[in-house]
C-alpha cells in the first residue's frame, strides 16, 4: 500500500512539473528586449555557449535588435553576411511609414534568407535556438523570426560500412535528417513522395521523418505507424532502434520485424513497394515497415546482378541460414546418438579425434562457440588494424593450439569455422545475430534429445515464426499466407519485365507496377 501511494505521489508531481513547464515555454514573447534577453538567459542557465548580439538600426539608430544563436551549431560567417549586414547597411534605405511595417520590412526586404519564420512564444523561441536556429528579436514588439542558418559541418555522403556492393551505388546515409530526406528524392522525383516530421523525446526534441509515396502505400500500415509514434513518451531519442523497440510488433521474439538500412537504394525500392520508411536525425539507419522474413535474406544488389546469378546467391543464403543454425547441433545429435547415420570410416575417424577429448560434444561446441562470439566482439570493438589481427591470431593460434592440446577435436573447429562463415552471408546484421542465439538453443535441445530435440524445436521456430506479424503484415508471407503471385521475388528473382505487381499483402490500392514486354530480338526485313 505504502508503494502504491509513493508511486501516485510521484506520478502527480511529475504531472504538475510538467503541467508548470508546459505553461512557462508557452508563455509569450516580452517586448521589452533586456528583459527577454533575461529571461532566456535564466531559462537557459546562462549557458556559456548561448550568444547574444545587440544592434541598433535605422536613420537615427534609434531600433534595438537583439540576434541570439548557440555557438557551435550555426555559421556565424552567413550571421554575418545574410543578417547582421543587411540590417546594418541595407536597412537604412528603407521606408518604414509605420512601427507595424518595421517587422514586415525586415522580414520580406531587408534579410536575404529564405528559412525565416515568425515565432510569438518563448517554448517556440528556445526549441528552435537548441535545434541551431538563429533567433531575431526587436525592442517595442512580441514577435521576433527564427533563422534557419545551420552549420553543415557534419559527416559527408560515404559508402556504406556494412551494406557493401559489387555494383550498384556506392552512397550511404549520413546523420543528418535532412541530407537522407534529399537523397531518397534524388531518386524518386514524384510529387507524391511526401515527408511527416514530428518531434519526439521531451529533453532531446528529436526530428523523426515518415517517408511514403501517396497512391502506393498501404494506409492502414501509414495510419498504424502515426498512432505508434504518437504514443512514444520518452525523454531521449538518440537512435532509430529506440524507435524500434518502442511501436514493434513483438517484444520477447529474437527476430527483427522491422528492417533497418543505410542505402538509400534500399529505401527507395521498398517505398515503391508501398512500405513505410522511419528516419531519425543523428543515425543513418533508416527504419522500414512493414518487414517480412524473406525481406532480410534480400540484399540491394539482388536486382543490379542478372535474375539467374541472383536468384541463385538467395538460394545459397537460405542454405546459410540453415548451416547456421543447425550445424552444430546436428553434429552434436549424430555423434551422440545417432553414430549409425555416420559412414564407417568417417566414424572410426571421429572416434580417434575425440580419443583424447576430456569433454562431450555439446560441451566441446559451447566452448567454441562462445570462443568465437569473444573473438567476434574484440575485433569490432577494437581499433581496425587491430581488430584483424585479433581475429587472424584467435582463429590460427588458439584453434590450433586447443587442437594439438586435445581440448577441442579437429572435426569440432571445422564445424564451429563453417557456421560461423555461413553466419556472414546472410545480409541483415540483426537477423544474423538472431539466428546466433537460436543456435544455442537447438544445441542444448541436441544434447538432450538428440535429432528429435532438433526436430521439435525446428517446428516450434516455424509456428513461432508464423504468429508473429509486422504492423498487421504476417511475418512468413508469402509463406503463410501463401500467395502464388508474390513467389516472383522472395526465393526466386524473376527477370525484371515478370516483376509486373507489387506485394499484394504489403499494397492493396495500387497493384500494377509496369508493364514491361519480355526481350525480344530484332524482326528479320
Amino acid at each position: 500500500m505504502r508503494r502504491r501511494i509513493q508511486k501516485l505521489t510521484k506520478k502527480k508531481t511529475k504531472d504538475l512539473n510538467s503541467k508548470a513547464l508546459d505553461q512557462k515555454q508557452k508563455k509569450s514573447i516580452i517586448s521589452s528586449l533586456e528583459e527577454s534577453i533575461k529571461y532566456i538567459n535564466e531559462t537557459l542557465g546562462n549557458s556559456d555557449d548561448f550568444i547574444v548580439r545587440k544592434i541598433r538600426i535605422g536613420k537615427e539608430e534609434q531600433i534595438n535588435i537583439g540576434i541570439f544563436y548557440i555557438d557551435g551549431l550555426v555559421d556565424t560567417q552567413k550571421i554575418n553576411d545574410f543578417v547582421i549586414e543587411p540590417l546594418m547597411f541595407d536597412f537604412q534605405d528603407k521606408n518604414i511609414h509605420s512601427k507595424h511595417d518595421l517587422l514586415t520590412v525586415i522580414k520580406d526586404s531587408t534579410i536575404s534568407v529564405g528559412d525565416i519564420e515568425d515565432v510569438t512564444d518563448y517554448g517556440s523561441l528556445l526549441s528552435s535556438l537548441a535545434s541551431g536556429q538563429i533567433i531575431i528579436l526587436v525592442d517595442g514588439f512580441t514577435k521576433g523570426f527564427t533563422i534557419g542558418l545551420t552549420n553543415e559541418n557534419y559527416r559527408g555522403v560515404t559508402e556504406p560500412s556494412q551494406e557493401t556492393v559489387v555494383r550498384g551505388p556506392k552512397e550511404g546515409f549520413t546523420e543528418t535528417l535532412r541530407t537522407n530526406t534529399a537523397l531518397i528524392r534524388r531518386k524518386i522525383n514524384s510529387p507524391n513522395l511526401r515527408v511527416e516530421t514530428r518531434k519526439i523525446g521531451e529533453v532531446t526534441q528529436t526530428q523523426v521523418s515518415i517517408m511514403y509515396i501517396r497512391g502506393i502505400v498501404n494506409e492502414k500500415v501509414l495510419e498504424e505507424v502515426r498512432t505508434r509514434l504518437s504514443k512514444i513518451n520518452i525523454d531521449g531519442l538518440l537512435e532509430s532502434n529506440y524507435i524500434e523497440e518502442l511501436i514493434q510488433d513483438k517484444t520477447f521474439s529474437p527476430f527483427p520485424t522491422m528492417y533497418n538500412t543505410e542505402r538509400p537504394d534500399v529505401v527507395s525500392a521498398c517505398l515503391l513497394e508501398g512500405r513505410v520508411a522511419i528516419l531519425v536525425n543523428g543515425t543513418p539507419f533508416v527504419l522500414l515497415v512493414p518487414s517480412l522474413f524473406i525481406q532480410f535474406f534480400q540484399a540491394a544488389e539482388d536486382h543490379y546482378q542478372r535474375w539467374d546469378f541472383s536468384t541463385f546467391i538467395r538460394f545459397l543464403r537460405i542454405a546459410c541460414f540453415f548451416i547456421t543454425l543447425l550445424a552444430p547441433s546436428l553434429f552434436i545429435a549424430i555423434t551422440t546418438y545417432h553414430q549409425e547415420m555416420i559412414p564407417t570410416q568417417l566414424l572410426i575417424s571421429l572416434a580417434a579425434q575425440r580419443e583424447g577429448v576430456p569433454f562431450p560434444a555439446f560441451i566441446e561446441a559451447l566452448l567454441m562457440e562462445i570462443t568465437f562470439e569473444i573473438l567476434r566482439e574484440g575485433g569490432i570493438r577494437m581499433p581496425k588494424a587491430v581488430g584483424q589481427a585479433i581475429s587472424i591470431v584467435g582463429t590460427l593460434v588458439i584453434g590450433t593450439a586447443a587442437v594439438e592440446a586435445g581440448f577441442i577435436s579437429a572435426a569440432m573447429v571445422i564445424i564451429v569455422a563453417i557456421t560461423a562463415i555461413a553466419s556472414f552471408v546472410i545480409p541483415a546484421h540483426n537477423m544474423s545475430i538472431s539466428i546466433r542465439l537460436i543456435r544455442f538453443l537447438f544445441m542444448g535441445l541436441a544434447a538432450s534429445f538428440g535429432l528429435f530435440g532438433i526436430t521439435a524445436a525446428f517446428i516450434g521456430l516455424i509456428l513461432h515464426l508464423c504468429s508473429i506479424r509486422s504492423f498487421g503484415i504476417p511475418y512468413m508471407s508469402p509463406f503463410g499466407p501463401y500467395n502464388v503471385q508474390d513467389q516472383k521475388d522472395s526465393l526466386f528473382r524473376l527477370p525484371l519485365w515478370r516483376l509486373s505487381t507489387r506485394p499484394r499483402l504489403i499494397n492493396q490500392q495500387n497493384i500494377n507496377r509496369e508493364q514491361s514486354p519480355s526481350p525480344k530480338p530484332p524482326s528479320k526485313k
